[in-house]
């Protein structure tokens, strides 16, 4: 898939074959995929709610979403904060019935770059041919919304190798050392702490230490 170019939409289905998909899709909803400016989902998705109501296209933009999972964040301090994580960063899912009125409004968001879609080939000349939005298959519907609410959370700490940490509980506390491996999915990690004047790999809980500044 490549991502859809500026340009009327009504020229971009002057083909057979795409005017046959508009008819196809206008009788459905069907999940789009938008692409948007980095770290601006939130706002595409409470804009983009306002513009279904002030164009009037309540019935054929049904739902806006924002795919998470979720996670657990490891803060310095070792407390947890939990929190989601973005599936797709970058990109909005979009519900609609595909016409003219309803791609402006989306098209015209602000912060959106473009629909997700497929090229087509101009039949003679040179250069890119015109890109129309593709809808998301229903598998593809399924497993990203399966995902989303059957994950288990996902453990994020602000840790990684080469960092130094103090332990703050358990038998090696106040000890200080090196961090040699993290393991997010097992909440822990190994360093390296100085026992009898050796430097020992020890294993330790991400919420036994604080890294140091």
């Amino acid at each position: 898939m490549t991502f859809a170019t500026d340009g009327d939409y009504n020229v971009m289905l002057q083909s057979e074959d795409a005017a046959e998909t508009a008819l196809e899709t206008s009788q459905e909803a069907r999940w789009y995929a938008v692409q948007v400016a980095s770290g601006c989902e939130k706002r595409v998705k409470t804009n983009l709610e306002q513009r279904i109501q002030t164009f009037d296209v309540v019935d054929k933009i049904l739902q806006v979403e924002i795919p998470h999972t979720p996670a657990v964040k490891i803060r310095k301090d070792g407390s947890r904060q939990h929190t989601e994580e973005k599936v797709f960063p970058g990109y909005v899912l979009v519900r609609m019935m595909m016409d003219d009125d309803t791609w402006q409004v989306v098209r015209n968001t602000s912060h959106v770059i473009n629909f997700v879609g497929a090229e087509q080939k101009r039949g003679s000349g040179k250069g890119r041919g015109h890109v129309k939005p593709v809808p998301l298959s229903h598998t593809e519907v399924e497993r990203i919304f399966k995902q989303t609410s059957e994950q288990e959370p996902v453990v994020k700490i602000d840790m990684a190798t080469g960092d130094k940490i103090i332990v703050l509980s358990g038998p090696f506390k106040d000890f200080e050392g090196e961090v040699i491996e993290v393991s997010p999915e097992r909440s822990k990690l190994k360093a390296l702490l100085s026992i009898f004047g050796r430097d020992t790999p020890v294993e330790l809980e991400f919420n036994q230490v604080q890294k140091q500044s």
